[in-house]
């Protein structure tokens, strides 16, 4: 798109030849009714879960359609793209399918699953930069020197319409919907499911709401639309590293300015105990970035009146990583705590303080039992528990019966 020039949204038609191409290679995903999100906000809410979707995200959507588009001229030199993950899964495995050669550039951090699974769809792989400004910076040099054709996440119409095939097996699947939640980073996903989304509703003369989840920590879109242009943020370390973008693309932010209703942003914390909760509650493995619409609606950032729709976009996530937002999502909802006592160097004070949180009913997880540490004196010993707790009250009253056995508890956060 040329400064100046209108983005004129996807057609209804040109997203149904975009799900004709796509269906060679991406699936339907389902769509799931949560309860436990319905029990909390009061209304229907369903989860349509492409983190179910090949490639574990919705990004093969938009990579399968804009590679159709290619001459072929264009498939003979090749494509490139550079992406941590979903992107380059997605390029990878519709490059594949339609025989062209790709080349992805990763960050040297990437995550090895990543890495792996691009690598498994038959890319070409090169690891370079520390940060993506730097892999982006390196991609785009080897487009210009290679003449291959570079394949952008989000910034592009054939992308954008690709994506939004989301929202027409939406309203089939689903059709008394009345809201669409969906992540947004560059804006790619939600331009898409927006465009398409108003245009079904209008063509059934009824409203339609979407709303936006950004990630706290990268969140250019609040302020882009306050100033009415694109804006650049700066991005700071957040989980949800697949939606952490510094400025929205042109295409997707002209659509989002005319189509979406409403962005909210949501904290780490909000976004790990989302994860938690569709592990536990809906048995699906989301990413973070894909669990942000869920974090809107337990934190009730964003209440829905009527039928609502939340995308879980991908499920991508390091096992590793995974562990630690686990941990971090029960710290944040009050189910792991930990909690220090100083207690004087002699026997039976381990004990003591074992029947006290046996007599809260809470378990321990681990324990650090330490002579060494700055503070301490002669005479005492620093105990760190790691306990498991149901609530905060559950958690209130461990403290409770530590105090009660003579002890002095302290909280620490995860």
């Amino acid at each position: 798109m040329k400064k100046g020039e209108s983005v004129t949204n996807p057609s209804l038609d040109d997203f149904e030849k975009a799900r004709e191409v796509i269906s060679q290679i991406a699936i339907e995903t389902p769509i799931i009714r949560n309860s436990f999100l319905s029990d909390l906000t009061g209304q229907e809410i369903y989860l349509k879960c492409e983190n179910l979707q090949r490639t574990g995200a919705y990004k093969v959507r938009g990579a399968m359609n804009r590679l159709s588009k290619l001459t072929e001229p264009e498939r003979k030199r090749g494509v490139v793209a550079a992406s941590a993950g979903n992107h380059a899964q997605g390029v990878a495995l519709a490059a594949k399918r339609l025989g062209i050669k790709a080349t992805i550039f990763m960050p040297i951090g990437a995550s090895i699953p990543k890495h792996e699974a691009t690598l498994n769809y038959g890319a070409d792989v090169v690891l370079t930069g520390s940060i993506f400004d730097e892999t982006l910076a390196a991609a785009l040099r080897f487009t210009q020197e290679s003449k291959a054709v570079f394949i952008p996440p989000f910034d592009d119409l054939d992308i954008i319409t690709g994506q939004g095939t989301v929202a027409l097996e939406i309203s089939e699947q689903y059709p008394e919907f009345e809201n669409v939640i969906a992540c947004v980073g560059g804006g790619g996903l939600i331009a898409g499911v927006a465009s398409a989304t108003k245009q079904i509703a209008k063509s059934q003369t009824r409203d339609v709401k979407v709303f936006g989840v950004q990630a706290e920590m990268a969140a250019a879109y609040p302020e882009s639309l306050k100033q009415g242009k694109p804006v650049e943020v700066k991005v700071r370390p957040t989980i949800a590293d697949g939606i952490a973008v510094a400025k929205p693309g042109e295409i997707p932010f002209e659509i989002i300015k005319e189509n979406v209703d409403e962005i909210v942003t949501v904290t780490e914390d909000e976004i790990a105990q989302a994860m938690v909760m569709l592990l536990e509650r809906a048995k699906q493995v989301v990413e973070p970035g894909g669990a942000v619409g869920v974090a809107a609606l337990m934190a009730g950032k964003i209440k829905p009146t009527g039928p609502t729709v939340v995308t879980l976009s991908g499920g991508n996530i390091d096992p590793l990583l995974l562990q630690r937002v686990i941990r971090h999502g029960l710290a944040a909802s009050d189910r792991y705590t930990n909690v220090s006592v100083m207690l004087p160097d002699r026997p039976g004070q381990l004990v003591r303080t074992a029947e006290a949180v046996a007599d809260a009913g809470a378990n321990v997880v681990e324990v650090l039992h330490t002579r060494h540490g700055n503070g301490l004196q002669i005479s005492e010993v620093e105990l760190n528990l790691s306990v498991e707790t149901r609530n905060r009250a559950h958690r209130d009253s461990l403290i409770e019966s530590l105090k009660k056995a003579g002890l002095n508890p302290s909280l620490h956060d995860d």
